[in-house]
């Protein structure tokens, strides 16, 4: 007689082994990930507007303006209202991006499952700490780059297409511009979304780590922006006391007066040397010229890409840190398969 085999288990339809990471992580973040996708798809359609029709009217109105010799002749000053208004909030809502990944990152990316357990619960079914952090980041930080470095390319266009046509024009210094138009808001919001995943480590709480991150990017796009001016060399022009102001249009790092033994003194804005008073003031200084430290427009790719390469290295020193952090909680030890019964 022959021993009778244990019957086959019935199949269930699912392939056994570690959950699909990706497939989950859709699903669990399913609703930023469609508000992030209509926040990018709006503002590009906005930008493309402003860049476009909104820009011609503008450039129309002006030529309109400038071409007016009498009082009563007619042009259109609500075209370049509307431009200025609407490039001004697109200018706004690219800013506002990483502002945005830094909220959500800090409340529903890493604190909330670690909150309410249920990444514990993700460690139990063969998927170790480290992997779920890395999905966690790996598949938001690609739609966060993709989304913001579009809105960055799109706002440098829609700028560049009023360059020269429009007298009203952001001039490229401008702060909200610059800090739109470049890389380095792109990296900006790849900060934020670690940062928030750090946070949201440290904290376990959605509301904490919500403001945390929040307060987290603030002083890091701060701390930027009053480093930017030194992250390049400066151009120092000299010009005559006879103009009102010191020449050199840019980023204006240090400006003032230049005594005739080349002592860097104060401005007392005071006017030009046309102006007897000034011209008393000036010589009771030894003042003999104006003197500019500025970044003209020709170092404006060189300090954008500086800060954008500033931000990644300091987005991967945060990366590198959550993920020892994460290692340090819950120790080194993966999480063990339960045995199948025998």
């Amino acid at each position: 007689m022959t021993a009778l085999a244990p019957p086959a288990p019935a199949s269930t339809g699912r392939r056994s082994g570690p959950p699909n990471l990706l497939r989950w992580l859709i699903r669990l973040h399913r609703p930023a990930l469609l508000a992030w996708t209509v926040f990018v798809l709006v503002l590009a359609g906005l930008l493309l507007w402003v860049g476009g029709p909104l820009t011609d009217g503008a450039v129309e109105g002006w030529k309109q303006y400038n071409a007016c010799t009498t009082a009563d002749c007619a042009y259109d000053p609500s075209a370049v209202g509307r431009y200025k208004d609407w490039y001004t909030y697109t200018t706004l809502a690219v800013l506002a991006a990483p502002f945005l990944v830094a909220a959500w990152a800090g409340a529903t990316l890493t604190s909330r499952e670690l909150e309410h357990g249920t990444a514990q619960l993700a460690w139990t079914q063969s998927v170790s700490p480290a992997r779920w952090l890395a999905a966690k980041l790996a598949v938001p930080a690609v739609l966060v780059a993709v989304g913001s470095g579009l809105l960055v390319g799109l706002h440098h266009w829609a700028w560049s297409a009023g360059q020269g046509r429009i007298d009203s024009a952001k001039n490229w210094f401008d702060i909200g511009t610059y800090a739109a138009n470049g890389p380095a808001a792109a990296a900006m919001a790849l900060a934020a979304l670690v940062i928030g995943a750090l946070i949201g480590l440290l904290k376990r709480n959605s509301l904490a780590s919500l403001v945390g991150s929040l307060f987290a990017t603030v002083f890091l796009w701060s701390l930027m922006a009053l480093a930017t001016p030194y992250l390049w060399p400066t151009v120092t022009k000299v010009s005559s006391l006879k103009n009102t102001v010191p020449a050199g249009s840019g980023i204006v790092v240090d400006q003032g007066l230049l005594t005739s033994t080349g002592k860097h003194i104060a401005n007392p804005h005071c006017a030009s040397t046309s102006w007897a008073n000034c011209q008393t003031l000036y010589t009771k200084l030894d003042a003999v010229s104006y003197y500019n430290d500025y970044h003209p427009q020709s170092h404006y790719w060189p300090l954008q890409l500086t800060a954008t390469a500033i931000i990644l290295a300091v987005t991967a020193a945060l990366t590198v840190a959550a993920f020892r952090l994460l290692k340090r909680q819950t120790g080194p030890t993966a999480p063990v398969r339960k045995a199948a019964a025998v």
